[in-house]
């Protein structure tokens, strides 16, 4: 039987993570062959993984990385079962390390078969299930390539990423806002424009009914109502539409006593509030709808607009959980 020195156990347990009597063993069983030590480590997670395999990955650290050039950015979720581990350091710097690594693919399956360290990550995760004895999955993976990527990670518990057109002098600004943004406030989609007509008119049946329910119970208890809006999107708001709206208010205007002369003074702030109050769809999903966190006055898309000729291009948001 081979001796094992502790260099040779250091050796192994720096390589795979593996505890110190787990590389001890492994390399015994191996008879210190360190390949086949390697090998053995691999079954013992190959095993763990088995019988962990209906368990939950909904813990880990979300990670965004981008290339050197700033035109491509990954984003992914190293999932595991208890928030313990998802914080740990070297459990991160795992989640750190896999990052870099898919970045160079433009998907989960080419990144899960792609070499590292010797082996594949998919056999990575593998072993170390068995290191950790906990599941380990990638649970999230998003591509982004633009003339310019931006990102930001919360806390590694969300990573996002934002791609522009153009890479202007602020874009490193820019990016880094747009994606404190879309990792706040959640967006699903750059614009009104996206949505499918048959998903607003079922929002807004759907949205209306809450609303109203809640508004029996505001009743009862004599307390004041919600409004309960007629739209809740851009997309709704036909030029027709919005006549009737400024009809209404200068009708509302007259009833009031207004003189005709100031209208025009006060026309726009009730356009915009009707505008406000008939597109919370917008400003929940829509990220250029949305109002922008650092200056709730504007939306994100004037903030875009601001930065000169520069348009969002797509955005990506991964999370934990």
């Amino acid at each position: 039987m081979a001796k094992i020195t502790a260099a040779e156990v250091n050796k192994l347990r720096k390589a795979t993570g593996a505890g110190m009597m787990d590389c001890k063993n492994a390399l015994v069983e191996a008879d210190g062959d360190f390949d086949k030590a390697i090998e053995v480590l691999r079954k013992k997670g190959q095993k763990v993984a088995a019988k962990r395999a209906d368990r939950d990955s909904s813990e880990g650290a979300a990670i965004a990385k981008v290339n050197a050039d700033q035109t491509a950015g990954v984003a992914i979720v190293l999932g595991c079962e208890t928030d313990f581990v998802g914080k740990n350091e070297k459990f991160v710097a795992l989640a750190n390390d896999l990052a870099d690594v898919a970045l160079q693919y433009d998907s989960k399956e080419a990144f899960l078969a792609a070499d590292f360290g010797g082996m594949t990550v998919a056999d990575k995760l593998i072993e170390q299930t068995g290191v950790i004895c906990e599941k380990l999955d990638i649970t999230a993976f998003e591509k982004l390539e633009a003339a310019y990527v931006g990102s930001y990670v919360h806390i590694n518990k969300i990573a996002a990423l934002v791609g522009l057109s153009a890479k202007v002098d602020s874009a490193e600004v820019l990016g880094k806002d747009l994606s404190m943004q879309i990792a706040s406030m959640g967006a699903t989609t750059l614009s009104y424009k996206d949505f499918d007509p048959a998903f607003v008119a079922a929002e807004t049946e759907a949205r209306i009914a809450v609303i109203e329910k809640d508004n029996e119970e505001l009743g009862r208890l004599g307390k004041t109502l919600k409004n309960v809006p007629q739209y809740i999107s851009m997309a709704q708001l036909t030029d027709d539409v919005l006549a009737k709206a400024e009809e209404d208010a200068k009708a509302q205007l007259k009833a009031e006593g207004k003189p005709e002369q100031i209208w025009d003074k006060i026309l726009p702030g009730k356009m915009e509030r009707f505008i406000s109050d008939n597109t919370t769809l917008d400003q929940e999903q829509c990220l250029l709808d949305q109002n922008f966190i650092k200056d709730e006055k504007i939306n994100v898309a004037k903030y875009v607009e601001s930065h000169g000729d520069v348009s969002v291009t797509d955005f990506k948001r991964v999370s934990v959980g």
